[in-house]
């Protein structure tokens, strides 16, 4: 629709929806993980951009964290390297590794930071291992078969969990008007590289901020009940109560864990939220409808 065929009065009427909101959220921080189909189709990917650069427009501090495992999977086809996976996490060898940090510290992470910069923002490129920032250790993955009387720990390489967030240089960026543009990289404290899920380093490092909402970007419509019904409230106690009744499962679980820790861990809200929808970002934060699930500690 061009701007001549847009009605006047429905303008306003949303910059008026949207009035109590940037009031509430100027000064806040806000920590968006970026992934999904919003990461590789065009028309997401341009308004995914403006969203971050409004959002810092009017007074909202934004941290993109972003993952790129397709990004990873197509180079290392590429290089004849396989692919393995184990419980849905990569195995990543040393040369996996190296593999790694050039597509999420490189490609996709100047890719991310070039189209916040010709939107009009000023966007900043790390990875958790500039300013230590992330501090890795090594994930262990147990498995456990029924002919198995104990679980075996298998090592699956470079791949790490978070052990802590030092938040200096992303408070630093955001005080002089930059967007951090995270790559989920750690270090641990010998120095070597993990790649870790850039769900959980969002979630840890939104926790490490106080930030005012954690958003979570997906491929599906938000969290959904056993009617396939998007659930659109929920406190941490409901979360835990559909967790346990087995409503969320599968590959749902891990990006609502890290949601529901967020929350417990004192950020005021986690969002999931459908990145297939254009401007899902504002939509969930400017306006009254949203596009996913909210999850709060309220009640």
């Amino acid at each position: 629709m061009s701007s001549a065929s847009r009605d006047p009065q429905v303008v306003v009427e949303v910059l008026s929806e949207a009035l109590p909101y940037i009031q509430q959220f100027s000064g806040k921080t806000v920590v968006v993980k970026y992934g999904g189909n919003a990461m590789t189709e065009t028309t997401l990917i341009d308004s995914f951009a403006r969203n971050i650069v409004l959002m810092k427009e009017v007074g909202i501090n934004p941290v993109v964290v972003h993952g790129g495992g397709p990004q990873i999977g197509e180079l290392l086809t590429k290089l004849n390297i396989e692919s393995r996976f184990i419980n849905g996490m990569r195995v990543t060898d040393a040369e996996t590794m190296d593999v790694v940090e050039m597509v999420l510290g490189g490609l996709v992470n100047k890719s991310i930071v070039n189209l916040i910069n010709q939107s009009g923002g000023k966007a900043i490129g790390l990875t958790g291992k500039d300013g230590g920032q992330i501090r890795a250790r090594q994930l262990k993955v147990e498995h456990q078969s029924p002919e198995m009387t104990a679980p075996e720990i298998i090592d699956i390489g470079h791949v790490g969990e978070v052990e802590s967030i030092s938040t200096d240089l992303i408070e630093m960026l955001a005080a002089r008007d930059f967007i951090p543009v995270i790559a989920p990289i750690g270090v641990d404290e010998n120095g070597r590289s993990f790649n870790i899920n850039a769900d959980l380093v969002a979630g840890k490092i939104a926790e490490a901020l106080s930030a005012e909402k954690l958003m979570l970007l997906t491929n599906v419509a938000g969290l959904m009940n056993a009617e396939s019904e998007v659930l659109t409230g929920l406190t941490t106690t409901q979360v835990d109560d559909l967790i346990a009744d087995g409503t969320i499962h599968g590959g749902m679980l891990p990006k609502i864990r890290c949601a529901l820790d967020a929350v417990k861990g004192g950020v005021n809200s986690a969002h999931i939220i459908d990145g297939r929808v254009p401007h899902a970002v504002l939509l969930e934060i400017f306006t009254n409808a949203g596009v996913g699930t909210l999850i709060t500690d309220a009640g």
